[in-house]
């Protein structure tokens, strides 16, 4: 378990690292600030790459015991397969119980310092390292920068568009320079200079604005600690619950079912794990993987439809582990199902008057 969760470590964190640098190579980042973020979003994932570690860990593990016939003969010496279930269950619950804390704990404060993290970073831009002519995504929000000149003696933008979303529309700013800055608060802001700036209501009530401005400061959108700035990925829980925005119940629930999917997840690896002697000890390996991907496919729609309020709070995401649950069970139970016929000596021994 602990070479797979490894393993599936250094491959997120390197796919992870790989956005970043991009970013980092146009300057929107520094190497600090890059492995900084790397090593959160790595601490994040850990709540899912330690699921699914303990679960192929159990199917190897046990898979060599059934290649190397030492399952058959503790099968053959009374020890049941209920026996080995409740001794994988100590791992497993173990395992859940780090997990509860990774997602109910270390999650919102990762989050949360991600996103200090790109705020500062985007406050802090090193304009000498933007290309005139680019649009640029600041950090990981929907705020789009471009300047068709770059002024690097003044720091300053010069031809310049800006898109923010904040909550209810689309706002285009035009404006002939604009440079950045950062509030008392923490919070970056773009400080614009002669331009129009158009706020477009994307629910269509007709109240469209144009504004002409000589200076305009604007906090950007995604770092505020306010309404429009809300990330439910760095809220508490008790915040999350109290809530009755579907995005919330989404997340709320996310975080409660992650501890239940690596309960379910290393239970289902002990009857996945059956195979026949000398079969080696991946046989059955093939199966876990897509007993695994269906199982996080269905998380996955589930938290969407969700995330979209198409399902309300119940069933909301419980349904996506109840059909592993059931699997589990007939899994169990079909070892006690199997239809043996009688053998001709208790054939013959029941026609015996």
């Amino acid at each position: 378990m602990a070479l797979i969760c490894l393993v599936l470590a250094v491959i997120f964190a390197s796919f992870s690292s790989a956005a970043y640098l991009a970013d980092a190579a146009h300057g929107m980042l520094d190497g600090t600030t890059v492995v900084l973020l790397t090593a959160l979003k790595t601490l994040v994932s850990l709540e899912a790459l330690l699921p699914t570690a303990l679960y192929l860990g159990i199917i190897v593990g046990l898979g060599r015991l059934y290649s190397d016939t030492e399952m058959t003969a503790l099968l053959a010496s009374g020890v049941s397969e209920m026996q080995i279930l409740r001794h994988v269950a100590w791992l497993v619950v173990l395992v859940a119980m780090l997990v509860a804390s990774l997602t109910l704990q270390v999650r919102p404060w990762a989050y949360h310092m991600a996103y200090q993290l790109e705020a500062r970073a985007v406050a802090e831009l090193d304009i000498d390292k933007l290309e005139g002519g680019r649009f640029y995504r600041l950090g990981q929000t929907d705020n789009v920068l471009f300047a068709a000149h770059i002024d690097r003696e003044q720091d300053t933008l010069r031809d310049v568009l800006f898109r923010n979303v904040p909550a209810g529309g689309t706002q285009i700013i035009r404006a002939r320079e604009a440079s950045l800055g950062m509030t008392e608060a923490g919070v970056p802001v773009m400080i614009f200079r002669d331009g129009h700036a158009y706020h477009l209501d994307n629910k269509n009530t007709g109240t469209d604005l144009i504004l002409r401005f000589e200076t305009l400061s604007l906090p950007l959108h995604g770092f505020e600690d306010n309404g429009t700035g809300y990330k439910r990925k760095a809220q508490p829980l008790a915040k999350l619950a109290a809530s009755e925005q579907p995005g919330d119940l989404a997340e709320y629930q996310w975080r409660l079912s992650m501890p239940l999917t690596t309960v379910i997840l290393g239970l289902l690896a002990v009857p996945l794990s059956r195979s026949r002697p000398r079969q080696g000890r991946f046989a059955r390996l093939f199966v876990a993987i897509l007993m695994f991907a269906l199982y996080y496919n269905l998380l996955s729609v589930a938290r969407t439809w969700v995330d979209q309020a198409k399902v309300e709070a119940l069933p909301g995401i419980w349904w996506a582990h109840a059909v592993p649950a059931v699997i589990l069970l007939v899994l169990l139970a079909m070892p006690y199902l199997r239809f043996r016929p009688p053998s001709r000596r208790a054939v013959a021994r029941a026609r015996t008057p």
